[in-house]
């Protein structure tokens, strides 16, 4: 294509990876919002399902935690539940950009942002 030019080759092909890879991203990006997670509190007590963006999308609460004098309790388990969502969130975020990055042969821990 641009043969005789010296770097400037390599540079057109480097230039075609990055937008192929800044069009991949964003198909990832997409998928994400897509892709759920399921995080537990109390022995599967409380479930809260987010996105694989952190995104909350559901709150699943066995009845038999509602005691009045367990308020507290319970909280604590509704928050413990969406933070091992939000975990589990961004670890498949982490795994599917690693994937990704590794596909277009660049090394697996380099950081891009999302």
């Amino acid at each position: 294509m641009l043969k005789g030019l010296g770097g400037l080759g390599d540079m057109a092909k480097m230039m075609k990876s990055a937008q192929e890879l800044q069009t991949k991203m964003a198909e990832m990006q997409e998928e994400l919002h897509n892709v759920m997670v399921t995080g537990e509190a109390g022995a599967g007590l409380v479930k809260a399902t987010a996105s694989a963006k952190g995104d909350l999308k559901g709150l699943d609460i066995d009845p038999s935690i509602f005691n009045g004098d367990d308020k507290e309790v319970v909280e604590d388990l509704i928050l413990a539940a969406i933070k091992d969502a939000q975990a589990k969130a961004a670890e498949k975020a982490k795994d599917e950009m690693t994937k990704l990055t590794e596909s277009m042969g660049l090394p697996k821990d380099i950081k891009l942002p999302f």
